[in-house]
C-alpha cells in the first residue's frame, strides 16, 4: 500500500443537553472536547501535540479564527490554521482536500472539527440573556471556498433569501413534475421522513431518538406548526442543537508510527465536488441538479460501484426536497435507507457541520461492518454546492481519487431571468409562508411565455389559503410590474 494513503483514525460526536444554557460549553470548548475525544477514540491522545493542521468548519458563532486557540489548547502550537466559507458542503470538501494533501505528502496528521450551540442560544434568547463568547480574533492561514450570496437580484427583490422559502419551492416543483396530488405527495414525503426518524432511533448520537410516525410528521399541531407549504416543523432542519464533532486524518505511514490499531482505520476511497448554477433563477428547472448527477455519479464510477452496491448511504437532508433530488440524480432507490444519522431533522442539524457527524457515523458503521462501503453526500446553499465521498474499512484498490466536475455542470442549460415583469406568466412553483396567525405570504417562481424566469408575491389571504389546497403549479397568472401575483 502507498505509505501516503489517507486514512481516518479518530472520530467523535458530542451532544450537550444541560437544561440551563449558562452551564453549557461555548462552541470553541465543544470543539476542543471533541478533538480530545477523537484522539481517545484512536487510542493515542499524545499525538495531538504533533498535529500539523487544525481545520475548523465555519459556524454561526462570533469567533474570527478559533483554530489557533484550539491548537494551543491541545499543544499543537505552530500548526497551520485552516477555515472554510459557509456551506453544508464544506466538511466533505475539506475531507476531499485533506485526503489529496496527505496522499501528495504535503501533510501527514490533520484534524477537522466543528460545533454549534443552537439549542443553548435559543434557550438563552428565550430567557433574555446573551451567552458569553471568547474573543478569538485573527485570520486563518488558509480558507477553503469563498462566501457568495446564493440569492440573486431577482429573488431578493421578492424577499426570498431563506432556505425555508426556497426548499419548499423545490418541493412543490417535484410534486408537479411527478404528477401527484397534494395529498399523495404529502403522504409520500411524510413516509420518507418517518424512515429518517427511525434511522435516528438507531443512531446513538442522534438528537431526537424517539421515533416519529408519518401521520405525526405531516399533521399540523401545537408542536408541529406549519413553516412553509408543504412543510410543517418536522420536515425542517433542526438547528436548535448543541453538537460537536471531530475527525483525525493521517497517512497510513503515520498511523503505523502512532500505533493506531488497524481496526480503527477507515479509508476515504474518493471524493468529488461541483456546484449548480449559483442563482436559482438561472437554473433550467427547479426539480433537478446537474451537479449532483455529474459529481455524485462520478464518485461511484471512480471506484467502480453502482448505487445498489453501496452498503450505507447518507443523503444530505435539510429538507425532503433535497433528499428526493439527490436520490433521483444518483439512482438510489427510495426503498432503501437513505440516511445513517436520521438527517438534519432528527439526527440534528448543526448547520455547516452536519456532514462531519454523518462521516463520523459512517466510520462507526464501517468499523462494525468490515469491508462495507458507504457514500456521503453534502449540500450547501439552495441545492447549490455539492460534495461527495466514499468510505470503507477496506483499503482502496487505487490511491485516493478526486474529480472536480464543474466544467461539465457549466455546460448545462440555464435560463435568463427578470427582476420586475409586467404581464402574463405560468406559475412554475410556489410556497406559502406561515406566521403566528396562519398564512402570511406567498412566493412564486414564474415563467414568461418566452421562457424567462421571474418571481412574484401575494399577500391575499384567500388566495394563499387556496394555494395550500389546490395545485397552482402550471396555472396562468399575472404580475403587475411590482412583483404582485394575481390569478384570473
Amino acid at each position: 500500500m502507498n505509505p501516503n494513503t489517507p486514512v481516518i483514525i479518530g472520530i467523535s460526536q458530542l451532544l450537550q443537553r444541560e437544561p440551563d444554557p449558562a452551564l453549557n460549553d461555548e462552541p470553541v470548548d465543544m470543539m476542543i472536547n471533541a478533538v480530545r475525544a477523537a484522539a481517545a477514540d484512536a487510542g493515542n491522545e499524545k499525538m495531538l501535540a504533533t498535529v500539523e493542521s487544525v481545520r475548523v468548519i465555519r459556524g454561526i458563532w462570533r469567533y474570527e479564527e478559533p483554530a489557533t486557540y484550539i491548537a494551543q489548547q491541545i499543544g499543537a502550537t505552530g500548526a497551520e490554521t485552516f477555515g472554510t466559507a459557509y456551506g453544508g458542503n464544506a466538511v466533505q470538501s475539506m475531507v476531499n482536500l485533506t485526503a489529496r494533501e496527505i496522499l501528495g505528502g504535503k501533510k501527514s496528521l490533520v484534524l477537522l472539527t466543528g460545533a454549534e450551540n443552537g439549542n443553548s442560544m435559543a434557550k438563552a434568547r428565550k430567557a433574555g440573556f446573551k451567552l458569553p463568547y471568547r474573543d478569538l480574533p485573527g485570520d486563518y492561514d488558509r480558507v477553503l471556498g469563498k462566501d457568495k450570496s446564493m440569492a440573486g437580484e431577482a429573488e431578493l427583490a421578492r424577499g426570498i433569501r431563506r432556505a425555508t422559502e426556497m426548499y419548499p419551492i423545490f418541493e412543490n416543483a417535484i410534486r408537479y413534475q411527478r404528477g401527484e396530488t397534494i395529498e399523495q405527495h404529502l403522504d409520500r414525503i411524510s413516509a420518507l421522513w418517518a424512515g429518517f426518524s427511525q434511522a435516528a432511533a438507531d443512531n446513538p448520537s442522534a438528537w431526537i431518538r424517539e421515533p416519529v410516525d408519518a401521520v405525526t410528521i405531516r399533521t399540523e399541531s401545537a408542536k408541529n406548526r406549519m413553516i412553509s407549504f408543504p412543510y410543517p416543523k418536522l420536515m425542517n432542519s433542526n438547528n436548535a442543537v448543541d453538537m460537536a464533532s471531530a475527525l483525525i486524518m493521517c497517512s497510513v505511514e503515520k498511523a503505523k508510527a502512532l500505533n493506531i490499531p488497524e481496526s480503527k482505520w477507515v479509508y476515504p476511497w474518493c471524493g468529488t465536488d461541483a456546484h449548480d448554477h449559483y442563482l436559482v433563477s438561472s437554473r433550467d428547472n427547479l426539480y433537478s441538479s446537474p451537479a449532483i448527477r455529474f459529481a455524485g455519479r462520478r464518485a461511484m464510477e471512480l471506484v467502480s460501484l453502482s448505487p445498489d452496491e453501496l452498503d450505507f448511504v447518507d443523503v444530505y437532508s435539510c429538507f425532503p426536497s433535497a433528499v428526493q433530488v439527490s436520490a433521483g440524480e444518483l439512482g438510489l432507490s427510495f426503498d432503501r435507507p437513505l440516511t445513517i444519522t436520521g438527517g438534519l431533522t432528527f439526527g440534528g442539524g448543526p448547520l455547516n457541520n452536519y456532514v462531519m457527524h454523518s462521516i463520523a457515523r459512517m466510520v462507526e458503521l464501517n468499523r462494525e461492518n468490515p469491508g462495507a462501503v458507504g457514500l456521503i453526500t453534502a449540500n450547501g446553499g439552495y441545492l447549490s454546492k455539492h460534495a461527495f465521498g466514499i468510505y470503507s474499512s477496506q483499503p482502496p484498490e487505487k490511491d485516493f481519487q478526486y474529480a472536480g466536475l464543474q466544467a461539465d455542470v457549466d455546460k448545462t442549460p440555464s435560463r435568463e431571468w427578470l427582476v420586475d415583469y409586467d404581464g402574463e406568466v405560468a406559475i412554475e412553483s410556489y410556497t406559502v409562508m406561515y406566521g403566528p396567525d396562519g398564512v402570511s405570504m406567498g412566493h412564486a417562481a414564474c415563467l414568461t411565455d418566452d421562457g424567462k424566469r421571474t418571481w412574484a408575491n401575494t399577500e391575499d389571504i384567500d388566495l394563499l389559503t387556496e394555494m395550500t389546497k389546490t395545485e397552482f403549479c402550471g396555472r396562468r397568472a399575472k404580475i403587475n410590474g411590482a412583483g404582485v401575483l394575481s390569478i384570473g
